[in-house]
């Protein structure tokens, strides 16, 4: 009883120590905040958010006419374009009905009169056109200033009514936020809007620093080519325009328009999902539906979020004053679950913007600093501990047997490994050469460089077998990609092979050339033995031919083998050459098998010849296999293939046969 007591007692966290780590917590976090970096990360949550409660469709009267590449190829003119040409789109449109003609479009150059003049007209005779207005940053020698640019007096003298069509760009060049401006370009198209429906009653008094609330990605609004309009082809629907607001502007993503498409292109929280930029003309047309759905999203207060950071520091702190590691970090996903609700909630049913990445980092932070602190005498043992058995078995197993010491009996567990065998050719002739003290040099070389390899790809040395290495990957430690560090360090260690047989020969000791086998599949993997010595290491048939891939390397002279199974789940990462299919012995099915391969036009001269001479299209075959021998006169594959061909040639495959070479004696 007493010493369960002391154990209870020992995690319990003092609260001195409680106090400190609360106290810097809160104080890190809230000098993180004021960070740009910071606010980076606000934003990009901000973004998810966006994306994810966003409808993907307008519930407002909203139409954009584009000035696009299809227009271009249309209309066959270059940009600017007459002004006669807008003149005549707003006949068009002021026709059909439409309640606010809006061009994203600075008419701020008289173009020639007579285009400037039947423009005017246009405008007059609409009597619902607004022209946007523009800030441009001027320099000169003496002089540095915005300035404010604005359409020609002749077509606000006939009625043209001007928004101020500037944005404001986030610190990562995104545009969030509402413009602010009195006559920004969004007010005077609602307040022309309400002349012809007074019934709407959007509130234009937005508060100060509110963002937009974007309907969704690029082209989530009606979308209409400028051609379409002014030269009619019939294909758009008669009263499509009848009552709606239409946005004039340009959509020009190639190069036809270079520098109008970059001044008319904005990155919106839409972009890392979409990939695209959006068009000016939707940016207005997202911040009018914005206001007059009343969707403003507004900030939550600074002096608010830096309460809600105090009091998720205090609870967090009182979760682990009793060191429990399982249930302290249920406890945090609970309450990060339930903050992350309240922050989701808030922002879809009050349009209110909690930045919650600070608040909901506390909780980890006090974690970690906390779990460090209760973990240093037991760190300290682990060290010890660690330091004695790595003499005798691998580090990520006695890693795992500090960390389940129930698993220090015999047994195993099925699991999906990656592995690997090599072999030393013709170690046996080698060995009968060199006196005993000279061969344990060698190989204790071989395998110290061999598995300093393995482990840098973060795989297991399963055991020595004589001159041979086996090795896996996906256990005792789960890998998520155990298949592409395999061959990785199959490759490496084939590279350092050639370094250390040139150590050899100037040694004075015979060259040594090493074979590779890699296959992935299931295997029991666990401690193997008696149950006074065991080892831990991997059983199984999918064993069994990584071993058997490794000799099969005789036959074709190449230093690694991969199979299909392995070579699956690293396709377009690791380039690799298609051998054969073969079927080895012990089993029924056939195996394609690869190797590693760095030139590409081999790559694909070798599959489509064995393509062909599986498809007994021995004239073609041979001929992909001669253009390889002109690229390397010496490949001891396409040998192999034409050696085969002549052979069936005389005498014809078998009508089932499947291009499958059986491999008896490997």
């Amino acid at each position: 009883m007493k010493n369960q007591t002391q154990n209870r007692n020992t995690s319990l966290i003092p609260v001195k120590v409680l106090t400190v780590f609360g106290v810097l917590s809160f104080g890190f976090m809230t000098l993180l905040l004021s960070t740009s970096v910071w606010q980076q990360l606000e934003n990009k949550l901000l973004d998810s958010m966006m994306v994810a409660s966003a409808p993907n469709k307008s519930a407002f009267p909203i139409t954009i006419i584009g000035i696009d590449e299809a227009s271009f190829a249309e209309l066959g003119l270059q940009w600017p374009w007459p002004r006669s040409l807008h003149a005549e789109l707003i006949d068009q449109l002021a026709t059909a009905g439409a309640a606010v003609i809006v061009f994203d479009i600075v008419f701020a150059e008289p173009s020639n009169s007579e285009d400037d003049t039947r423009f005017a007209d246009s405008i007059r005779q609409a009597g619902n056109v607004v022209l946007s207005a523009d800030r441009v940053y001027h320099e000169s020698s003496s002089l540095r200033q915005w300035l404010r640019v604005d359409p020609l007096q002749i077509f606000t003298d006939v009625g043209a009514q001007v928004g101020l069509a500037s944005v404001a760009l986030d610190s990562d060049l995104v545009v969030r936020h509402i413009p602010e401006a009195d006559d920004a370009l969004w007010r005077t198209v609602i307040i022309r809007l309400l002349r012809e429906h007074p019934e709407i009653t959007p509130n234009l008094g937005i508060s100060p620093g509110s963002l937009i609330r974007y309907a969704g990605g690029d082209h989530i609004f009606p979308y209409v080519s400028y051609h379409e309009v002014v030269t009619p082809t019939g294909s758009i629907p008669e009263g499509f325009f009848n009552d709606q607001i239409i946005i004039i502007g340009r959509d020009v993503k190639a190069a036809l328009e270079v520098e109008s498409a970059q001044a008319d292109l904005f990155a919106t929280p839409f972009l890392a999902s979409t990939g695209w930029l959006t068009p000016g003309a939707e940016i207005h047309a997202n911040i009018i539906e914005t206001v007059l759905g009343g969707k403003a999203i507004t900030r939550f207060p600074t002096y608010a979020i830096t309460a809600l950071l105090a009091f998720v520091v205090a609870v967090s702190a009182c979760v682990m004053r009793r060191w429990r590691p399982l249930f302290s970090m249920q406890i945090g996903f609970l309450l990060s679950g339930l903050i992350a609700a309240a922050v989701w909630i808030a922002f879809n049913k009050w349009n209110l913007w909690i930045p919650a990445v600070s608040v909901l980092a506390v909780f980890p932070l006090l974690y970690i600093s906390l779990g460090g602190w209760s973990y240093v005498a037991e760190l300290v043992r682990r060290k010890e501990i660690t330091r004695a058995f790595s003499l005798y078995v691998t580090p990520q197993v006695v890693n795992q047997l500090i960390s389940h010491p129930e698993r220090i009996n015999l047994g195993g567990e099925r699991r999906e490994l990656t592995i690997m065998f090599t072999d030393l050719a013709g170690f046996t002739t080698i060995s009968e050469t060199l006196i005993p003290e000279r061969v344990t040099y060698l190989l204790n070389r071989h395998f110290s460089d061999m598995t300093d390899i393995i482990l840098l790809h973060e795989g297991t040395v399963a055991s020595f077998i004589g001159d041979a290495i086996m090795a896996f990957w996906g256990a005792p430690l789960d890998d998520d990609d155990p298949a592409y560090r395999a061959v990785a360090s199959a490759i490496a260690m084939e590279k350092a092979m050639h370094a250390l047989r040139a150590d050899f020969i100037k040694e004075g000791l015979p060259p040594t050339h090493m074979r590779i086998g890699v296959h992935s599949g299931m295997a029991v993997v666990g401690n193997f033995g008696s149950a006074k010595r065991f080892d831990y290491t991997a059983i199984g048939d999918d064993v069994n031919l990584a071993a058997r891939l490794e000799g099969i390397n005789k036959l074709y002279n190449t230093g690694i083998l991969v199979s299909g199974d392995t070579a699956r789940q690293i396709e377009g990462r690791i380039a690799l050459r298609l051998i054969d299919r073969v079927i080895v012995k012990g089993k029924s099915q056939a195996v394609e098998v690869f190797t590693p391969c760095d030139n590409p036009q081999i790559v694909e001269l070798s599959g489509e010849a064995i393509r062909l001479f599986r498809n007994r299209d021995w004239d073609a075959a041979e001929s992909c296999l001669h253009q390889i021998l002109f690229i390397t006169p010496i490949d001891d594959i396409s040998e192999l293939y034409l050696k085969r061909i002549a052979v069936f040639r005389l005498t014809p495959p078998l009508a089932n046969w499947d291009g499958a070479m059986e491999l008896d004696k490997l």
